[in-house]
């Protein structure tokens, strides 16, 4: 049999991908190969999988076996959330876990020395400037706390909304206010791409270094680092047109957003910067460790995909 002309084709880089894309009321499937969201009338609407870094499944999405055999193998992260994308409840893996990662992650929240290090290196990265001298990891948590407060102030003043202070509860989404509901819809955005980076280069979503002891820490902790320069303005934005879904129109503003700030190309290099400041090398296979019975097939050399 001859060789086939063209060669294989491969996954497209996270940092190509479309950034998000929100499913409902469907039921996820792969048919004739394709990726397609089947709705109960029948109607199928094709899903270009492999260019999407983050499928966000709210309310009444179902999804088959085969068609997250096809989203791991694609290194297409899929996702959970609540309605209006307010809470995320699980999500997958995109294939891309390392274990000489994870411990060098472990490795540096670990070490006292290196996770002040990263922390003032995350803080630096977002407030533009140098935090200051001799400060502890909780000093600088209070200071970030009171300058977010002001830049919330500062949004709220430049696009004319009436801003009271940053407060929702999660369980009664309709009780907040129209900034804060934007503001929520904004980040859940903005969590769900910058867990698929995290996942996709390697690293654990839980590790964090400023926020701790939740699922989700370590992504809380690069998704601030975006969020005033990203969503935060686009959550204002929308907030002062008060349109009838607010929701809808902070998602749809987001993903333009992403796109035009070229969001994907920058999260894996900037968490690569900000753990690279804790001082440590990556950590040593050890001589005694046993090699894989079946070893993986060489990758194609993005994170992010199962080779």
């Amino acid at each position: 049999m001859s060789a086939p002309i063209l060669p294989p084709l491969k996954p497209i880089p996270i940092k190509d991908r479309l950034s998000t894309l929100f499913l409902e009321k469907g039921n996820l499937d792969v048919l004739d190969g394709a990726f397609v969201l089947v709705d109960k009338n029948g109607i199928r609407t094709h899903i270009p999988v492999g260019g999407v870094a983050c499928l966000m499944l709210e309310p009444g999405t179902r999804v088959s076996h085969a068609a997250v055999v096809l989203a791991s193998r694609v290194g297409c992260l899929l996702v959970w959330i609540g309605e209006a994308g307010v809470r995320l409840y699980a999500a997958g893996q995109p294939g891309g876990a390392r274990s000489d990662r994870l411990l060098y992650q472990a490795k540096l929240a670990l070490d006292d020395t290196a996770r002040l290090n990263v922390v003032r290196k995350m803080y630096a990265l977002r407030f533009k400037e140098e935090p200051p001298a001799r400060r502890s990891v909780e000093q600088l948590r209070g200071i970030e706390g009171v300058r977010v407060r002001k830049m919330y102030e500062l949004f709220a003043r430049q696009y004319k909304v009436n801003w009271k202070r940053r407060n929702y509860d999660h369980t009664e989404w309709g009780s907040g206010d129209v900034p804060n509901r934007c503001l929520s819809s904004a980040t859940a955005c903005l969590y769900g791409i910058c867990e698929a980076a995290i996942l996709a280069a390697g690293y654990a979503p839980a590790i964090g270094f400023i926020h701790t002891g939740k699922p989700q820490s370590f992504v809380y902790d690069i998704a601030d680092i975006f969020k005033f320069e990203t969503v935060v303005p686009v959550a204002f934005r929308i907030a002062a047109r008060n349109p009838y879904n607010p929701e809808q129109s902070v998602r749809l503003a987001c993903r333009d957003a992403f796109r035009q700030t070229k969001l994907l190309k920058r999260i894996i290099p900037t968490i690569e910067e900000v753990l690279s400041a804790g001082g440590l090398s990556m950590p040593k296979t050890p001589k005694e460790s046993v090699a894989p019975a079946i070893p993986n097939k060489e990758g194609i050399g993005d994170a992010g995909h199962r080779g």
